[in-house]
Parts: C-alpha cells; sequence; structure tokens
C-alpha cells in the first residue's frame, strides 16, 4: 500500500550529476519522506545515500537508502535520469541543429534495459524523465512501461531560463514574470512571446515603451537561452541544478497532488509525440493539458517542433 500525502516514497534511478542533484534538491527542500536510490553500480548509490545522510538531519525530516529495482516497490514517483549526456555523448556542439537528440539511439537502449526493472517494481507508478533528450525518451519509456503515466521536466527548465534572461536584461525578479517556452527541449523549442508578460504588461509593450528593438532583444535572447546549456556543460561538465530544482518541486506536485501548472512533455495525441505544453501536474503525472494562445507563427513552429520530434522517434525504434 501507497503511502499517504509527503509520506509517500520516491525513487530515483541513476546517480549521475542529474540524479545527485535532484536528490539534494529533494533533501533540502524537504519535498518526500523517504528517498530510494538505485544505480547500476551500487556502490555509488550507496555512498551518496550514506553522504546525503550525514547532512539530513539539518533538513526536514527524510529517510535516504539505496537500493536494487524492488526497493521502488511502493513508490509514488519514480524520477528517471540514467542515460549518456551530452558531454559523454557528443551533444555539445552549438552550430549542430540536432542538438540533444543525438543522444537518443544511446539512451533508448539505456531505457530498453532499465524501465521494464522499474516497471516489474512499481507498475502504475509515474514515471519523470529527466534524462535526454526528454521528449521522444517519454515515448520510449511508454512503450516499455506500458502505461501512460510517463512525462519529462522538458521545457520547464528553459521557461525559467526564459523568465531569468528577460529578469536581467529588463531589471525585474524573474518570480514576476509569466513566460512559457513550449514544444522540444532542444534546438526547436518555441518562445511564446506573444504571451510573455510582466505585471500584466505584454513583454513587447514593455519594450517598445523603452525602446527597445523586439526583433534585436528577441534573437540576443533567444541565443542566450539556447546555448546557456552548452555554456554551463563547457565550464561543469553537464548542466545538473536547475534540472535537479525542477524536478525535486515536480515530484513535490505529485506527492501533494497540487495540480500545478507548469510547461511539461507527456504524450500528445493531436501531435502524435511527446511534447511539452502546459500541463496539470499531480498524483498521476500529468492529468491534463493546457493550449495556450498562439500566434500562427508560434503555432506554425510548435508544429514544427512536434515533427522534429516524431522523425527522432521514428527513426531510433525503426
Amino acid at each position: 500500500m501507497k503511502r499517504g500525502g509527503m509520506d509517500m516514497k520516491l525513487g530515483i534511478i541513476g546517480a549521475g550529476a542529474v540524479g545527485a542533484a535532484t536528490a539534494m534538491a529533494v533533501v533540502n527542500g524537504g519535498k518526500a519522506r523517504h528517498m530510494v536510490i538505485v544505480n547500476r553500480h551500487r556502490e555509488r548509490a550507496k555512498a551518496m545515500a550514506a553522504d546525503m545522510s550525514y547532512g539530513a538531519p539539518l533538513c526536514p525530516a527524510i529517510e535516504i537508502m539505496e537500493g536494487d529495482y524492488d526497493a521502488l516497490a511502493d513508490a509514488a514517483l519514480l524520477i528517471l535520469t540514467a542515460g549518456i549526456n551530452e558531454q559523454a555523448g557528443g551533444a555539445t556542439d552549438r552550430s549542430d541543429p540536432a542538438g540533444r537528440l543525438r543522444l537518443l539511439k544511446q539512451n533508448v537502449k539505456v531505457f530498453a534495459e532499465i524501465v521494464p526493472e522499474m516497471v516489474k517494481a512499481a507498475p502504475a507508478t509515474p514515471i519523470l524523465v529527466l534524462t535526454d533528450p526528454p521528449d521522444p525518451l517519454v515515448d520510449v519509456a511508454r512503450h516499455y512501461a506500458g502505461h501512460d503515466h510517463v512525462f519529462a521536466t522538458s521545457t520547464a527548465l528553459d521557461s525559467l531560463r526564459f523568465k531569468t534572461h528577460l529578469g536581467r536584461h529588463l531589471s525585474v525578479n524573474p518570480a514576476s514574470i509569466h513566460a512559457d517556452v513550449v514544444g522540444e527541449h532542444g534546438t526547436s523549442s518555441v518562445f511564446l512571446w506573444s504571451s510573455a508578460r510582466i505585471g500584466g504588461e505584454p513583454v513587447k509593450e514593455l519594450l517598445a515603451r523603452r525602446k527597445i528593438a523586439f526583433d534585436e532583444f528577441r534573437t540576443r535572447l533567444e541565443t542566450e537561452v539556447r546555448q546557456a546549456n552548452i555554456a554551463i556543460i563547457e565550464g561543469l561538465g553537464a548542466s545538473q541544478y536547475g534540472v535537479g530544482i525542477v524536478a525535486a518541486r515536480m515530484a513535490e506536485a505529485v506527492l501533494k497532488d497540487e495540480k500545478v501548472v507548469w510547461p511539461a512533455s507527456a504524450y500528445n495525441a493531436h501531435y502524435g509525440t511527446a511534447i511539452s505544453l502546459p500541463s496539470v501536474i499531480g498524483r498521476e503525472g500529468v492529468s491534463d493539458v493546457l493550449m495556450p494562445d498562439m500566434t500562427a507563427e508560434e503555432s506554425a513552429a510548435l508544429e514544427r517542433s512536434a515533427e522534429t520530434i516524431r522523425r527522432a522517434f521514428e527513426t531510433c525504434t525503426r
């Protein structure tokens, strides 16, 4: 029987950079009461759990343990971070239009091995995918899991980067900005400038009032956001802390059944693929998807983004 409320168990599969950052965010933020770390090299998971456990008394109460897949039984959410990252997989060329999609074929093999083992232990538990490229890997995980409770952080992080860079340029706290990125968590992502607002004022109108040329501003900001990941990897070796914080917060939304709305990737029948859109997140993972108002240009760009994800998935599963 699953535990109730915040007493539920959370499983993290993969103890690499992203798995470690996610686990640390869970512990620091008091996002769960029980956390299990599973890794193919159990000594790494054991050491990570032990290390965090020594600092855990200073955080909200949490039990941290490592284990094999059977330790995931009764988990309320499984966070899947295992796989080849951008640096190891050669996906750090700023001019490469494939971007993270270059990792797909390698990580399909990883998922083919891991997801069935996860599902044996926790057959209907929602799965949150953090491994790149997340959008087509949601479809891969759905296939091996045999259920639709699979979703990914995807453009939630891009949206936060969008807000952060807008805030820096316009001297506004990013928390006060509404601005979303949808579509692929990759080179075909779509910035929804038409609905971007600060305090209710459209960003485009604010730029005009401050006599800032929109087209030039848009190009510069989108370039900054799209290349943020590679810039981090060049300095750190992996982009991990931002997505770890996002994943921990999404995990809390699942465990508390919050029904909050953030961009997230889940299978969308209209587009025939998993794609990131504003989504209602709660106990089941994504329970509903909301379609934002878009200009004709944004809508067409979203269709192209969906086609990019579909082609990548079809190519790697032939």
